[in-house]
Formats: C-alpha cells, structure tokens, sequence
C-alpha cells in the first residue's frame, strides 16, 4: 500500500504537549528550510509558542520554540504550498477551515456519544 499518497492535512497527528521544536527541527520536519519558517512567522502565517514571553523584539530566530500544534499547521500549509502553489495566505486559510471543520467534527461526535 505504499503506492498510496498520504496527505498531511488527512492524517491523524499525536500532539503532545510538552514536545517543543526550534527552528531547525521545524523545517526538517515540513521538508522546508528555515528561512521558509522565518518568513512565515514574520507574515503571521504561524506564530512561534515564545512570542508572548516577554521581550520578543530581543529574540533571535535560534531561540523560537514550535509546538507540535504549530508543526501539524505548518506542514499542512508547507503541504498546500507546494502541491497547489498556494500563497502562504491562501494556504494559511485553507488551513484555519480544516482545522475548524475537525473540531466541529470532534464536537459533534461527543454530543452523539
């Protein structure tokens, strides 16, 4: 079954809580490299899970922490980037629906349970 292409907005992810991602390991993990993170963070697309603690005008790229919730969203957007040639808006806003739409799902599961 390894013929079957798997997409990263489709599958289901774990996300753990504590895990925290720097620059680096986030862009291995999107098949990107670091400056597409950069900018994306700098354009709002993501933000880095430091951003509100304290003096972020002081901080250096190195120093930003990703969460696993960060990394889901940022291949899915890293994802419609390159498969649909999609502006990092666009795909930042595809992005914000599929989320959505699995949490109205999850909502509507538990009031059937």
């Amino acid at each position: 079954m390894s013929s079957i292409k798997r997409y990263p907005f489709y599958e289901p992810a774990e996300l753990l809580d504590q895990a925290v991602l720097s620059l680096q390991d986030l862009a291995r993990h999107c098949c990107t490299s670091p400056q597409w993170v950069i900018e994306h963070v700098r354009t709002g697309v993501f933000r880095y899970d430091n951003e509100d603690a304290g003096a972020t005008a002081q901080i250096s790229a190195e120093q930003w922490r990703f969460s696993s919730q960060t990394l889901v969203r940022a291949r899915r957007i890293a994802h419609l980037e390159h498969s649909f040639d999609a502006d990092p808006q666009l795909a930042a806003l595809t992005t914000d629906l599929i989320e959505e739409v699995q949490q109205l799902r999850r909502q509507l599961k538990a009031l059937k349970g």
